[in-house]
């Protein structure tokens, strides 16, 4: 019967913290414990110093993303690889990546580069659905960068080294950003500008605009590995350095909009934290009724190698990726997946790598790929044309995704 009212509860569309926590609740009860555990696990959370990261970090990126520093962004880039064949769309997906990178939320860099890069791709010469396409794809793809907020969250959960995560997500990073690079080249190589255009006083003068911003990657990441900065005070200082030069010194961001930009970061992170508590509960039950076990008996029924086991990871991830954001994912499954892939010889931090990996592709996997319909309503254009544009994308990040999660060393060789 209680089983039958979640079900009904979901087709409601219930949130789903509320549906986690009745299990959790239930799960308890049934067992005669003692309910105040679900209480206790969420004040576990105030005891982990590094999710301060979370609310800091998102709280920065939005403020970036409220600023002039996304234009400065694209046209550093610019300066920069514009000259190359198909220039402007590799700075497209530079661009994306770094902004996704700090503000931790695909959605937020469709809606802020979005709107400067499309245009700007159409007037150059480029196709529309070829437009359409990369910056819904590039909305994701700097999940795998520090301080990407998935990292930091996967390296609560899996009780693994952040710093090292955030090493080892470059080269697949990378990869994946190389292998869209190729494809964009080639797919427009009769795009370029002449190299005669490439100016060195522009280089200069986009790095002059940029030059509050230019530091901050500098100052987080060298603070966090030559140990100034624990992850949180890494946060901190991102934050406070943020909100002096958008609100005091370059005063792009009024006053007046810092409380709703705290109240939007916030509800992204209050979702987060939610999900975190009562999924605490609810994974601590599971794991003292043995579910992992059960669950390594029942996939060892099935397989019973390493390349077997990622290869059924690989396809469960891609339709969890495309029906479950990717917080709650994390918060949900890594904790019972970990002990499978563990017994399987997988690497915690290649794991992490490779579960962030697909559930990024699982923002542009048809038919519910959270990145679909942001970019429709972003660019109001019919949800089929938004996935016949990501295809071609699709499939070079899958080919990239496979290539990460069989070739441990592309995670592994910088930690």
């Amino acid at each position: 019967m209680f089983w039958l009212l979640i079900l009904v509860l979901v087709l409601l569309g219930a949130p789903l913290f509320a549906i986690i926590g009745a299990n959790a609740l239930w799960n308890f009860h049934g067992a005669d414990i003692d309910l105040q555990v679900v209480a206790i696990e969420f004040f576990g959370i105030a005891e982990t110093p590094v999710l301060l990261a979370i609310p800091l970090f998102t709280f920065a990126g939005y403020l970036l993303s409220e600023s002039q520093a996304p234009r400065r962004l694209v046209r550093l880039t610019n300066a920069m690889l514009g000259w190359m064949p198909a220039g402007l769309a590799v700075v497209a997906l530079v661009a994306c990546a770094l902004f996704t990178a700090f503000t931790g939320a695909s959605g937020v860099t469709i809606v802020a580069l979005g709107a400067l890069l499309v245009p700007a791709l159409g007037q150059a010469g480029y196709p529309e659905r070829f437009n359409l396409g990369l910056v819904t794809t590039a909305g994701s793809l700097g999940l795998l960068f520090a301080p990407s907020l998935p990292l930091i969250l996967y390296g609560v959960i899996a009780e693994v080294s952040i710093e090292d995560l955030f090493l080892a997500g470059v080269i697949p990073g990378v990869l994946m950003l190389a292998m869209l690079s190729g494809y964009s080249m080639w797919k427009n190589r009769a795009i370029r500008v002449p190299l005669g255009d490439f100016s060195w006083r522009e280089v200069a003068a986009a790095a002059r605009e940029a030059a509050w911003e230019i530091p901050l990657p500098v100052v987080v990441l060298g603070g966090i590995y030559s140990g100034f900065f624990a992850i949180s005070e890494a946060a901190a200082v991102t934050a406070l350095y943020v909100l002096i030069v958008d609100l005091l010194i370059l005063r792009e961001v009024k006053f007046r909009q810092l409380p709703s930009i705290i109240r939007e970061s916030m509800i992204l992170v209050g979702g987060i934290m939610i999900i975190l508590g009562v999924s605490r509960a609810s994974t601590n039950f599971m794991i003292d009724a043995g579910v992992p076990q059960m669950l390594l008996e029942w996939v060892s029924g099935f397989v019973s190698s390493p390349f077997a086991f990622m290869l059924m990871l690989l396809l469960f991830l891609l339709v969890l990726g495309a029906i479950l954001d990717i917080f709650s994912a994390i918060v949900l499954v890594v904790p019972l997946v970990l002990p499978v892939a563990v017994q399987f010889g997988v690497d915690p931090i290649h794991l992490g790598i490779v579960f962030l990996a697909a559930m990024q592709l699982g923002y542009i996997t048809p038919p519910v790929g959270l990145n679909l319909f942001i970019a429709g309503y972003r660019f109001d254009r019919p949800i089929v044309d938004i996935y016949l544009s990501t295809l071609p994308f699709f499939a070079f990040l899958l080919l990239a995704v496979v290539i990460i999660a069989f070739w441990p060393g592309l995670s592994l060789w910088l930690v």
